[in-house]
């Protein structure tokens, strides 16, 4: 029986190791990288969209009183799930482009991944640096479709510079004379890694600060009766639109994220 038992287990065993891959150590750190990525985006872009879809129309069926004892304790738990989900999200996902996407297509094409690396940043925070810029002006920030509008444009400049800087580095030609380029898996996370660092930036550079402000007010306003200041309601709009700009950007910013793995749309060159 011990005998059967022992030719049973063997053969089952074969046919798990006939089905199962087993990784090595690289592939075990990519699949940790790239689980990690997912686990996290989907807590960051789950909350945005909770806050979007869900809280804003909630908040407006809330009187005073009630949004001073459930937004203190409401907000703070979820923006730190919030805050911290997208930094994980998109330093992980930095990682994994950096050295399993763009490095080796960089080389491919003979050029130093880093500097590429480093010209996508520099475009990246340029973009930033205006969006930021943008929300500060009231004549946009008045009419959100007008800044909606901006910002669109503003999305489509960032957008041809990625494509013209990395579609463009080239150091290689083949046997034919073609030269060897970027491909679609770098330029399309290119764009959409950039707009997920621009929605990281939203995050920590607009609408944590705002709400934390907001957040501690209404403490204050509900435990000491402290009047909650006039600058209230434009921190609590520039949240609401940097945080209406990052839900619009995540459509995007998915498409080319999940189209790298598929179509081929950076691929014509």
């Amino acid at each position: 029986m011990l005998i059967e038992s022992n030719a049973h287990f063997s053969t089952v065993l074969t046919m798990i190791q006939s089905l199962v891959n087993t990784p090595d150590g690289t592939q075990v750190v990519k699949l940790l990288l790239r689980w990690m990525h997912f686990l996290a985006g989907v807590t960051w872009i789950g909350l945005l969209y909770f806050f979007n879809l869900i809280n804003v129309p909630f908040q407006k069926t809330l009187d005073a009183p009630t949004k001073g004892k459930v937004n203190p304790e409401l907000l703070t738990r979820t923006l730190w799930w919030f805050r911290w989900g997208a930094v994980v999200t998109v330093l992980v996902g930095l990682m994994y482009y950096a050295m399993y996407i763009l490095s080796p297509e960089a080389k491919a094409a003979g050029v130093n991944p880093w500097a590429q690396l480093g010209i996508w940043l520099v475009i990246v925070l340029v973009t930033y640096a205006i969006m930021f810029a943008l929300y500060r002006v009231p004549a946009l920030t008045k009419d959100g479709r007008i800044l909606a509008v901006v910002i669109f444009i503003l999305m489509l400049l960032m957008t041809w510079a990625i494509l013209y800087f990395l579609g463009n580095a080239s150091n290689v030609v083949d046997a034919v004379g073609n030269k060897t380029y970027l491909g679609n898996k770098s330029l399309s996370i290119g764009v959409g890694g950039g707009m997920g660092i621009l929605m990281l930036l939203n995050v920590w550079g607009v609408i944590w600060p705002a709400q934390k402000r907001i957040i501690q007010w209404t403490r204050d306003n509900v435990a000491n009766g402290t009047p909650i200041p006039p600058e209230a309601a434009t921190l609590a709009r520039q949240a609401f639109l940097a945080s209406r700009t990052n839900a619009w950007l995540s459509l995007p910013m998915l498409f080319f994220m999940a189209q790298s793995h598929d179509y081929a749309f950076f691929a014509g060159k």
